[in-house]
């Protein structure tokens, strides 16, 4: 396929199928996928899409076409065509030999330049679905018609070198995404017994061991067991320097490692790496149609019939009521029937999102869709979280303050046992500071998470909770000296773990004591704010379930707009809510998973640092596959070129269409002068919107590979 008009046709030739459920058509990965019953056969969809003037093979069964022979069989009929009009024009003019001759030469030129127009052309007269190869064909027999013979090989000769020159841009951009694939190699070093053998990386199951040598790429995802090296991890995540690992990290398939020898155990199937996931995303991504491409195809259903009838009442109006001169007005009626092409239309929008798409998943941030990248383009407010996006995320305990006598080592104790149950950040900070101090806390009984809050379990017979300044109140346990320990420690802009006695039956409950914990901000957080800022974002705000002072605190120190703390998760969506009645346009990002609710009321969902988890991938709308937040900036640059192209390209199409009418019906163009304004529209377009494969080239270059691909 090299035209949005192949991929229209396709579609209608196997929707109507019986047993077929859906159709998806990939103009930029050049394949089909069919849902369908079992009673279709591979052979029925390969002889449908026949029918559309197409040739198909089947991937499972290994293909038998050959596109490199096509190629070179079209672009030999393609000189062929051109040469045999050079001769025919030149024995007319010179008037040598017999008129016939000229004649013969043009007639070739015809043959051989529409050998690969003509059958698509009779499809789509057959399903009455006018396309540009229908309109091309008509223009060309009737100017054979109407004896104007070195017109229609002139005309056959430029659309047949447009088409050529369209399949190889398209192959340029399909030659980006394949070289997404070409970063994972096709073997691994298994280790066996003593020996390590080299084997297809199919046959690697999870658990299995393999070897990394110095210099080459990571087969699977993995666990390092033995050895340390810097691995350039710029494919995956797009950093621009490699990172240290040493046994206990995680290493992705496609990666590449550095000086040292590592042993690595396989936690995923080749399969399911990150890598292919990141690949599949891209494909999947440019089914996904943007806004202007919806609006580019349907302008298009409607364009091309019109501009025929518009053709057609130029054939007949002026002869028959003005009495016009038959030749000169079926003349401009085949002009127009030319300049009705909306190939450069097609194309241009398609080119642009793809060509953006895999720009950025070069650089290790993964969109999901064309749609999803206009609108990051058009994101005018942007909230975060704090914990694990503008601050590292890995907090640590910093004060213990136990109160009422209580030894600190039972505070600490009473809050290890109630976190051990929990994954949140804050939590795992306090059961990590246990360990450090070797206090043994045993698991809390009947353990019961307050979202927003904290939470509660039974302890040796008695009912404990752990959570935050508002939890206290909600158990009416806050006292004054609670209230001033709290504002010492916020103040600081760290966060607070109260420990206490729940309220339950005769106990009132009370405060037993606070443990501090703190979060650095990341190093580049208050960067990151300024480059969103100078991308066009108007309004910065931080939601976070943490206290308003700390909240505060690390907002100053960021630079960010505004900071809501003390939030549940329904709260941060009415946040999100009103950010898009003020802007429209707004982004949201978290970790994936706690922030879903938030992410998923925003126009964009981003996840942070999702290289190799799972579920941040799969359900944001944008992923960055390192925790760098300037990734995000980039990004809304990127979507914004993205959309200016796209904006460009729709503008230019439709002026040179709309000029090309004018003359055509003033009679002050030609049928070669008109294929060759369509075909430079299409190059120009096409061009225009390769040119953001190129775009912030700086990060992916360090792996080795060309940035233009």
């Amino acid at each position: 396929m090299d035209c949005a008009d192949e991929v229209a046709a396709i579609e209608r030739v196997l929707k109507p199928l019986a047993g077929v459920r859906e159709v998806r058509a990939n103009l930029m990965g050049g394949t089909v996928t069919v849902a369908h019953e079992a009673s279709v056969s591979e052979g029925q969809l390969i002889e449908a899409i026949a029918r559309a003037g197409l040739k198909a093979s089947g991937i499972a069964s290994g293909g038998s076409s050959r596109p490199a022979d096509a190629q070179r069989s079209r672009l030999i009929a393609v000189g062929l065509s051109g040469a045999f009009t050079g001769l025919g024009l030149v024995l007319q003019w010179s008037r040598l030999g017999p008129p016939a001759l000229p004649l013969g030469a043009f007639g070739i030129a015809i043959i051989a330049g529409g050998w690969f127009i003509f059958p698509k052309a009779v499809a789509a007269a057959r399903r009455f679905s006018p396309d540009m190869n229908l309109l091309m064909t008509v223009a060309v027999v009737g100017a054979v018609a109407i004896g104007e013979w070195s017109e229609g090989a002139a005309v056959t000769f430029l659309f047949a070198v447009a088409e050529v020159l369209e399949a190889f841009s398209v192959a340029r951009a399909r030659r980006a995404i394949q070289s997404l694939m070409q970063l994972s190699p096709e073997t691994a070093w298994l280790k066996q017994g003593d020996s390590f053998k080299e084997v297809p990386v199919g046959e690697v199951k999870v658990g299995d061991l393999v070897a990394v040598k110095s210099g080459s790429r990571v087969p699977l995802d993995g666990e390092v067991i033995a050895g340390a090296s810097a691995i350039n991890q710029a494919p995956i995540t797009g950093e621009s320097m490699p990172v240290e690992k040493k046994v206990g990290d995680t290493v992705f398939a496609g990666t590449i490692n550095g000086e040292g020898s590592l042993e690595v155990r396989v936690t995923k199937l080749s399969t399911d790496t990150t890598l292919a996931k990141i690949i599949h995303l891209v494909e999947e991504a440019q089914s996904q149609k943007a806004p202007s491409q919806r609006f580019v195809d349907v302008f298009a259903r409607y364009y091309t019939p019109a501009v025929m009838l518009l053709a057609l009442l130029v054939l007949l109006v002026p002869p028959l009521l003005f009495g016009g001169t038959w030749a000169v007005w079926t003349y401009r009626a085949l002009v127009l029937l030319v300049i009705a092409c909306p190939c450069a239309l097609v194309i241009a929008t398609p080119v642009a999102i793809v060509s953006g798409l895999t720009a950025l998943a070069r650089r290790g941030v993964l969109i999901k869709g064309g749609a999803l990248l206009e609108a990051i383009g058009k994101l005018r407010a942007l909230a975060v979280d704090k914990t694990g996006t503008i601050t590292e995320g890995r907090p640590r305990v910093t004060k213990v303050s136990p109160m009422n006598g209580r030894p600190e080592a039972e505070l600490v104790r009473i809050a290890a046992a109630i976190d051990i149950h929990s994954t949140h950040p804050l939590a795992q900070a306090v059961v990590d500071y246990a360990r450090q101090k070797g206090i043994e806390a045993p698991r809390g009984e009947n353990y019961q998470g307050k979202t927003g809050r904290g939470a509660e379990a039974e302890l040796e017979g008695h009912h404990y909770f752990v959570g935050n300044h508002r939890f206290t109140h909600e158990l009416a346990v806050c006292s004054e000296a609670v209230e001033q320990k709290l504002a010492e420690i916020e103040a600081d802009a760290q966060s607070v773990v109260v420990v206490g006695h729940k309220p339950h039956a005769d106990c009132p409950g009370e405060v037993l004591g606070i443990l501090a914990v703190g979060d650095t901000i990341r190093p580049n957080a208050a960067s990151a704010i300024q480059a969103l800022h100078a991308a066009g974002v108007q309004k910065v705000v931080m939601l976070s379930g943490d206290n308003q002072r700390t909240v505060d605190a690390i907002a100053r120190q960021a630079g960010i707009d505004e900071a809501h703390g003390d939030l549940l998760p329904d709260q941060k969506i009415s946040r999100v809510q009103v950010l898009l009645a003020q802007h429209r346009y707004v982004g949201m990002i978290g970790d994936g998973v706690n922030d879903a609710p938030a992410m998923a009321a925003a126009s964009v969902g981003i996840a942070m640092g999702a290289a190799g988890t799972d579920t941040a991938i799969e359900t944001a709308d944008m992923a960055l596959m390192q925790d760098d937040l300037s990734q995000v900036a980039e990004a809304i640059r990127l979507g914004r070129r993205t959309v200016r192209v796209i904006q460009a390209n729709i503008g230019f199409a439709l002026g040179v269409k709309a000029i090309f009418l004018v003359l055509a019906l003033t009679g002050h163009t030609s049928l070669w002068l008109a294929i060759l304004a369509d075909t430079g529209a299409t190059l120009v377009v096409i061009a225009n919107a390769l040119r953001l494969l190129r775009a912030n080239s700086g990060p992916a270059n360090v792996s080795g590979e060309d940035p233009h691909l």
